[in-house]
């Protein structure tokens, strides 16, 4: 009767609403508030997701303490106050596990804010099936995921994620990771509820966090099996056409995640696979900008593959798709993939056509309408995409300016790029005849290799450890040679 004592263990408390919240948004509607503190991220480097919704589950006091990404960008928004001056409880009292007792399963809707809050009765089914101890497992493993402000926290998230296998990796999901256990045991799916809905965009925003700050490789194969579940929920129904939408945008999303790690890790043919799933689950939904990204992922795919032309007519329907949408950012980073199709075509006019497309866009400065998806695409990345143009045309001078831009552009958190930025750079100064510049720019990947995994880093560094292998002499290049030589080999 495990059933009964986690019902009874589990009483409902009404969460109390956070009326200093309510006072600080003053007169902007909720819409207009959360725009406010997407923008406040923004300025600080922060990625949130911030929306109406959110706003109003935080007034409403279903959110008693927001997770770390938000409280910085309150505590920026509003300095010189606290979270309790903020009306939130402290984090010691929300998070603290003193209070629970050895039988007590931790509920659902857990007051601290790590995914949508989910209503009893929507997991009442998937908890009536799971023994006590099995949830408070799930549940402390979940806590790895929780937080990421600095950089011990994140090497903690990368080795969880990539050490413990299915079992924490369907933790991390919170009642998706249940559904997972779930079907493993050959038990029946549930229908769906907003609580794995939540979940399922949870898992996709921390997969983005892993590869931003530490590469494709070895997250791949870890995140199919949470993508199979995604499916699994969809196939197993849902009762509200908000949460199916939901549900069907974020296996979506979730599927273009897992096609680029197997994309940036040189499995072409399992990301073009993963992007097509995408892409139809944006059709069959009717989701247009589920349908541009996946577009936009596949173009991007089709040049590193060696398929010029598919890569313009990707991202040309990937721009058709996202025209309606009003993001100017969006459209931009569209043109830039539709460039590298015209480079791989030799087309110089094609592509300079459609970088000044990209830069007219880009000017018009970031929106609301961006998708969150988008976080990464800013200066920096305009100016690596640029770069990666003028390289494929051969022009290494200049691929070489704006790659050096980029570099130094990138916000140092986002670890894996800086690296990309770098080695394109590197090389670029390579077959640009100054090697002992290159080899200074090599040492910097190099050093950043202890925490980025990614095969296209590796392959780049190599192309340009060959392209340098005849000015060993000059400054600088046998050291580089060397220690890229005692690099372990990439799996």
């Amino acid at each position: 009767m495990a059933s009964s004592t986690v019902t009874s263990a589990q009483p409902e408390r009404p969460p109390r609403p956070n009326l200093a919240f309510r006072r600080l948004r003053g007169k902007r509607s909720p819409a207009e508030f959360a725009a406010a503190v997407r923008r406040a991220a923004r300025e600080i480097g922060e990625r949130v997701s911030c929306d109406a919704r959110y706003v109003g589950r935080v007034e409403a006091g279903e959110i008693r303490c927001p997770n770390y990404a938000y409280e910085r960008v309150f505590l920026h928004m509003f300095p010189g106050r606290t979270l309790t001056d903020l009306g939130f409880a402290p984090r010691s009292s929300v998070r603290g596990r003193q209070a629970h007792t050895p039988g007590e399963s931790r509920g659902a809707g857990e007051p601290y804010e790590t995914h949508d809050t989910q209503d009893v009765r929507d997991t009442q089914d998937v908890r009536d099936t799971q023994d006590v101890r099995d949830t408070q497992d799930v549940r402390d493993a979940q806590d790895l995921y929780e937080t990421h402000d600095n950089n011990e926290e994140s090497d903690v998230l990368r080795r969880a994620f990539m050490t413990s296998g299915a079992t924490v990796a369907a933790a991390s999901l919170g009642p998706l990771g249940l559904a997972l256990d779930a079907a493993a045991a050959g038990r029946p799916a549930r229908r769906a509820g907003t609580g794995e809905a939540g979940a399922l965009e949870e898992a996709v925003r921390r997969i983005r966090l892993l590869d931003d700050r530490h590469g494709a490789d070895g997250l791949y194969r870890r995140a199919a099996a949470p993508l199979r579940t995604a499916y699994a929920l969809l196939d197993a129904g849902v009762s509200r056409q908000a949460t199916a939408d939901r549900l069907y945008t974020g296996a979506g999303e979730l599927a273009i995640s897992v096609g680029w790690l197997a994309h940036d890790s040189g499995r072409f043919d399992d990301a073009r696979s993963h992007y097509a799933e995408a892409l139809a689950t944006a059709r069959m939904n009717g989701d247009a900008g589920l349908e541009a990204h996946a577009f936009c992922n596949m173009a991007f795919l089709a040049r590193d593959a060696g398929r010029p032309r598919e890569a313009v007519r990707a991202a040309q329907a990937a721009q058709r798709a996202a025209r309606p949408l009003g993001s100017a950012r969006l459209m931009s980073l569209l043109a830039l993939r539709e460039a590298g199709g015209w480079a791989g075509l030799a087309d110089r006019v094609g592509c300079e056509q459609a970088l000044v497309r990209a830069q007219t866009f880009f000017e018009r400065g970031p929106s609301d309408t961006d998708p969150e998806w988008m976080s990464f695409y800013g200066e920096a990345e305009l100016e690596g995409l640029e770069a990666q143009c003028w390289s494929t045309l051969g022009d290494w001078p200049r691929a070489a300016r704006h790659a050096r831009r980029a570099a130094d552009l990138q916000d140092p958190h986002f670890t894996r790029n800086l690296a990309l930025y770098s080695a394109e750079l590197a090389d670029d100064l390579a077959r640009g005849g100054r090697p002992d510049e290159a080899a200074g720019a090599g040492m910097r990947v190099l050093d950043l290799l202890g925490e980025v995994q990614s095969s296209r880093i590796h392959t780049m560094l190599a192309g340009t450890a060959r392209v340098l292998l005849p000015h060993r002499r000059a400054s600088g290049v046998s050291t580089f040679l060397d220690r890229h030589a005692a690099l372990p080999r990439p799996a």
